[in-house]
């Protein structure tokens, strides 16, 4: 269990373990099939400074059709912000309700390293409808960056995600999960010979 470990790091790394296995082995993976048991996710160590306490303030829920990397769009509601402080920077992100597929609580968001070290669109840190959240703790929402994830678009071009909108841009850098890469074994010649 993530959620409730009491100590962060290793529900971190229980967690990336999971992640991996779940790429490598779900049937739904968004990693092609002949991929899978090569692919290895990369991250940067676990920074306890990521972790974070967000005041939540509800707000007039107001419909947005966020964009997807298929270029249609998903619809969401916008019903509150989580005000916290990260690197002596006090930031503020907006949180979603997805209105369709399965519902749920999405945080997405782009920091300082989007399209540079990692994932031009953005990643995730909260998908309620994934179990991906952290909980709460003295009223105020959990949100540790180490547990930002990539979203399967990212994976495989057949899957479509909500990319973050430009209200959840971050000036600073989280560096945490930093990519993926696939170590295909070397393909054999018509004569069993490698390349």
């Amino acid at each position: 269990m993530v959620r409730g470990h009491e100590h962060p790091a290793e529900a971190w790394d229980r967690w990336r373990g999971k992640r991996q296995a779940l790429l490598a082995e779900h049937p739904q993976s968004p990693v092609a099939e002949e991929q899978r048991p090569h692919v290895t996710l990369e991250y940067f160590g676990y920074d306890p400074s990521l972790r974070v306490l967000a005041a939540v303030r509800a707000v007039e829920g107001r419909h947005y059709d966020l964009t997807t990397s298929g270029g249609s769009s998903y619809g969401f509601t916008h019903f509150a912000s989580a005000r916290f402080g990260l690197e002596g920077s006090d930031l503020s992100l907006e949180l979603y309700w997805l209105d369709g597929y399965g519902g749920g609580l999405l945080l997405p968001f782009r920091d300082a390293t989007s399209g540079e070290s990692t994932y031009g669109a953005g990643r995730y840190l909260l998908d309620t409808v994934k179990g991906a959240d952290l909980g709460m703790i003295d009223g105020r929402v959990v949100l540790d960056f180490n547990f930002a994830y990539n979203p399967s678009c990212v994976y495989g071009p057949a899957w479509v995600c909500p990319l973050a909108p430009p209200a959840n841009r971050l000036p600073v850098s989280v560096r945490l999960v930093s990519g993926y890469r696939v170590g295909l074994p070397p393909k054999k010649t018509s004569r069993g010979a490698r390349p």
